[in-house]
């Protein structure tokens, strides 16, 4: 748009001031100026022009000769002959660019419904699946800047014929629909992972396949918590991601849950050493991604204290909605911020 206003626009109006005046000298001195010289400005605008200035310009110059016919006292066979050469011109013009536009913008429409598939290609890899009372598990993610697509992601699959779920939250490297491509293809892959290996295995089979797909912007970060739903008992694993929290309802002490391990995506044959823990009756877990918690000039420990602050202010009591509730006032508006809660009710 910003190209239009400042290249096509001037390039218009000027062509349009030269048309303007060879009607003129038509109409001043028409045997010194013939009427084919408004066909000098066409030609020109045909090869300068896009495709969003020329169909105006075009219909402008319909006008103008409409204008400079009728300013002729005189025909020759030669000028009836360039007055429908142009005139033919100046329709083919705009056939063409119509037609042009028109293909554009099926095209647009084409492209955008095949981005929103992708978005709801990824958000249904997250789809929470239903679980045993007492469980409660929410996801919430906003992109960045408002926009469809992000690079965060969840996976959740149920495990061992439903007696435990498998837990990713996914931060792919860049944003927008570019992140979003990666993240199509990193979700579908994860959720075929998680659920037929162990939980120690998944980590280390997610960068290896990474570093297959040898990506220019091919790394990932990820949490993965395996809970028993019979005992609550968890095992947490992270690579390159920030630290998950775990709130503790007898004593109402948030706890940061220390489980490290590489980035995804850049070193081969590592491992990933779990974290160990239980989730008693009350308890709850919060997995999320560096915008929730990142900010410029602000170490993220800082970050971190603020989001849990944040979600005990919000708690009211109930769990429920607490992760969209807790997305929509922490973090920054500038990067995609994912939040995972996983609760076992009292």
């Amino acid at each position: 748009m910003r190209r239009w206003l400042h290249g096509d626009r001037a390039t218009t109006l000027v062509l349009g001031l030269v048309s303007a005046l060879v009607l003129v000298g038509i109409a001043v001195r028409p045997d010194d100026i013939p009427i084919n010289g408004a066909f000098l400005p066409l030609v020109v605008a045909i090869l300068m022009l896009g495709n969003r200035a020329l169909p105006w310009f075009a219909t402008y110059m319909l006008g103008v000769l409409t204008v400079a016919v009728l300013l002729q006292d005189s025909w020759m066979p030669r000028t009836v002959v360039s007055v429908t050469v142009m005139y033919l011109l100046t329709l083919a013009v705009l056939v063409v660019t119509r037609r042009r536009t028109g293909g554009l913008n099926v095209a647009r429409m084409r492209g955008e419904s095949m981005l929103v598939d992708l978005r709801d290609r990824i958000l249904a890899q997250g789809e929470i699946p239903t679980l045993p009372e007492p469980w409660l598990v929410e996801s919430a993610l906003s992109s960045a800047g408002g926009s469809g697509f992000a690079g965060d992601f969840f996976v959740a699959t149920p495990s061992e014929h439903g007696r435990r779920i498998e837990l990713v939250v996914v931060d792919v490297s860049g944003k927008g629909e570019a992140a979003g491509t990666r993240a199509l293809q990193l979700s579908g892959a994860m959720g075929g992972l998680v659920g037929a290996l162990t939980p120690d295995r998944f980590l280390p089979a997610a960068n290896e396949y990474l570093l297959q797909r040898a990506w220019e912007e091919g790394f990932a970060t990820a949490v993965h918590v395996s809970v028993d739903l019979g005992t609550g008992v968890f095992e947490l694993r992270s690579a390159g991601h920030p630290p998950a929290v775990q709130r503790h309802a007898g004593s109402g002490r948030w706890e940061v849950l220390q489980a490290e391990g590489p980035v995804l995506g850049i070193v081969d044959d590592v491992a990933y050493d779990a974290y160990r823990g239980r989730l008693d009756p009350g308890d709850s877990l919060l997995l999320y991604t560096d915008g929730m918690v990142e900010e410029p000039r602000r170490d993220i420990e800082l970050g971190i204290d603020h989001m849990m602050g944040a979600a005990e202010s919000l708690l009211r009591g109930s769990w429920d909605g607490l992760a969209q509730r807790l997305v929509g006032v922490v973090g920054s508006p500038d990067d995609d911020r994912a939040l995972l809660l996983v609760h076992r009710r009292p």
